[in-house]
């Protein structure tokens, strides 16, 4: 590794060049995979959301929590699968993996609490879809400019990596 590597102005902060036989296994996960992971994730979590708040809410009132139950139980459900396993249910079908900064097999709680962040933005009042939306859409270009295919979520988290295993 060079000093470059370690440079945060570097297009590859956290990484080896692409055609570092370290990373010859690693071919990172492109946006449309990425789309599908998280709508996989995204039905299995407000499948759960939408239970809790019919169930634990008065049936008036549910549609009220169901964006601040969808946006915190994402955040936790991405956070939780990403630190103990690498990958959510969504990813894993897909065969994409999320690895830390520096090519660490998986991202610390905080790297994993940085990059999905973006999901409680749902739990904003009244413009907080529209929020997430906006959120999403960086993301994407992000991704979509990006040579490793990181997004902006991922730079800001320190350098995590969607791969395909």
């Amino acid at each position: 590794m060079t000093p470059a590597d370690f440079d945060p102005s570097s297009p590859q902060y956290g990484y080896p060049p692409a055609d570092s036989p370290r990373w010859s296994h690693a071919r990172p996960g492109g946006v449309g995979t990425r789309f599908f992971a998280r709508l996989i994730d995204g039905i299995l979590v407000n499948i759960v959301v939408f239970l809790l708040s019919v169930f634990l809410f008065d049936r008036d009132y549910w549609w009220l929590v169901t964006g601040l139950f969808s946006g915190v139980l994402m955040f936790g459900y991405f956070v939780l699968f990403e630190v103990s396993q690498g990958a959510t249910p969504g990813k894993k079908l897909l065969g994409l993996a999320v690895h830390g900064p520096s090519g660490a097999p998986k991202p610390d709680v905080t790297q994993s609490a940085i990059r999905n962040s973006f999901t409680l933005l749902a739990v904003v009042p009244y413009i907080g879809p529209l929020l997430a939306f906006v959120a999403y859409v960086i993301i994407a270009v992000t991704i979509s400019g990006s040579p490793t295919k990181q997004g902006k979520h991922d730079e800001l988290a320190g350098g995590t990596q969607v791969v395909k295993n």
